[in-house]
């Protein structure tokens, strides 16, 4: 086959970079397309923070002028100076096993040039990007913050010779009518026992004064996790203009201590999934219409984020966030649940997935693949 790899290297080229899973997904019902503003802002080193601790390049796989694969090089400085790794991310192929390879060796050649001896993906600059290469649940129609790809895709990784780092679950899930008797006592018990409780927002302006400890607690309740690294304050205030003003008080919960301190949190959104399909990437005459309009009514929401400081995830933190945020949901009417990716063994959320009925709508796995360069 007559395939030829290069660089993007221009505003334009990476704007066909963004658009190539656009194509390669036309009618795909559980591909949700990203907004061109967003993935823009966060592939471009003048717009993302996450450059001033990383370095990328980007690639294409083209024939007869048309691209048939892209693929990201991350080197995180801390995880190199670490482990030698170097990552890779935003990686979408035709089923082609050449393509693939081009895609792959080009990351390995940059890699090894800069003495990465590992690669791992997909993943991106943090752990709020796509991550996770989709290998159960296909059926299933993306959130607004996770990726779909093929199922050829986990063939193609396998016969390369990658193999498996860790695994993601994702949940879908009904909500029940109302919380149930064992939820609510657990809760009450650890809010006394413990002298932790909800706070209640009288207005959504009041959250914002909570974001830096939301994200302090992230990176304390995170760090721990696979291939996470602390956000910096230039990134943290980055995703602070992102998603705090849209956030409203029905969809957070914030669990403080007697010093007030913030000790557990979860944030959702209301899911825009199906307005994204219509915006088909553009905000733009009309897809700001059709986000709103999901934003602001909706029976499916997503669970964003959920985080528990360390010393609290053994005294029922846990507990009291989904009794939280499980009792404004049903106040709105909400009677759908996605989760965002949980690591397989984070028990202490995963232990909790009971309260929903994921059994009737079902499960995601999602694998980060590792392999010696």
């Amino acid at each position: 086959m007559n395939f030829q790899i290069s660089e993007v290297t221009s505003k334009s080229d990476l704007k066909a970079f963004i658009k190539f899973p656009f194509k390669l997904y036309k009618g795909v019902s559980s591909y949700v397309p990203p907004l061109l503003s967003f993935e823009l802002s966060t592939l471009d080193p003048k717009k993302n923070p996450a450059f001033e601790q990383a370095n990328a390049k980007y690639w294409v796989v083209k024939k007869d002028k048309e691209i048939v694969g892209r693929i990201a090089g991350i080197l995180l400085h801390q995880e190199f100076e670490e482990k030698k790794l170097v990552r890779f991310g935003w990686v979408d192929f035709i089923d082609d096993k050449e393509v693939f390879t081009l895609l792959m060796d080009a990351v390995i050649e940059w890699g090894k040039n800069q003495g990465a001896q590992s690669m791992h993906g997909p993943m991106g600059f943090t752990d709020l990007d796509f991550e996770g290469a989709l290998i159960e649940g296909f059926e299933h129609t993306a959130t607004q913050a996770t990726i779909y790809n093929a199922p050829y895709y986990q063939k193609h990784y396998e016969d390369f010779g990658f193999e498996k780092a860790v695994d993601w679950i994702e949940g879908r899930g009904n909500i029940p009518g109302k919380t149930s008797k064992k939820l609510d006592r657990i809760a009450s018990i650890c809010e006394s026992r413990f002298n932790l409780k909800a706070v209640k927002f009288k207005k959504n302006k009041d959250i914002k004064q909570y974001a830096p400890a939301v994200f302090n607690l992230l990176n304390k309740s995170y760090s721990h996790l696979y291939g996470y690294y602390p956000l910096s304050s230039k990134q943290v205030d980055y995703y602070i203009k992102q998603y705090f003003d849209f956030i409203k008080k029905e969809f957070i919960s914030i669990i403080v201590n007697d010093q007030h301190e913030v000790v557990g949190m979860a944030i959702a959104l209301p899911s825009i999934s199906e307005a994204l399909k219509k915006a088909n990437g553009h905000l733009f005459p009309f897809g700001f219409i059709h986000i709103l309009k999901d934003f602001n009514k909706n029976t499916l929401m997503d669970l964003f984020l959920i985080g528990v400081d360390p010393e609290y995830q053994k005294l029922g933190a846990h507990a009291i966030i989904f009794n939280d945020i499980l009792s404004n949901f049903i106040k709105l009417g909400v009677n759908q649940i996605a989760t965002g990716p949980m690591l397989e063994t984070n028990n202490g959320v995963m232990n909790l997935w009971h309260e929903f009925d994921a059994e009737a709508t079902g499960t995601l796995r999602r694998r980060c693949y590792i392999k010696n360069i």
